[in-house]
């Protein structure tokens, strides 16, 4: 059974920075992406980047210019978040997410609230 394993969150203040990172473990096969969504409080999840198993990466416009997705190339079932210059609006639970062939997994989230 894969699990996935988040860590990094917490209070950052506005402008501040901080590195989101997930572990997979457990038997993975055929991972094609892995990645990084959250929810705001009232609101719906959604996409904050991914990460393909060849390396391209895909950003939601509000993250863009802020956000950068990586991943541990030697095992490649890690996946990081680095985000700079955090707005009051990041303020959500930040979910890990694995895309297999033959399944798709979820971290249990991660909080991560920006305010002053």
């Amino acid at each position: 059974q894969v699990q996935l394993v988040e860590s990094g969150g917490g209070l950052v203040q506005p402008g501040g920075s901080l590195r989101l990172s997930c572990v997979a473990s457990g038997n993975i096969f055929g991972i094609s992406a892995m990645g990084w969504y959250r929810q705001a409080p009232g609101k719906e999840r959604e996409l904050v980047a991914t990460i393909s198993s060849g390396g391209s990466t895909n950003y939601a416009d509000s993250v863009k210019d802020r956000a950068t997705i990586s991943r541990d190339d030697n095992a490649k079932n890690s996946v990081y978040l680095q985000m700079n210059a955090l707005k009051p609006e990041d303020t959500a639970v930040y979910y890990c997410n694995l895309k297999a062939i033959f399944e798709e997994v979820w971290g249990q989230g991660t909080l991560v609230t920006v305010s002053s």
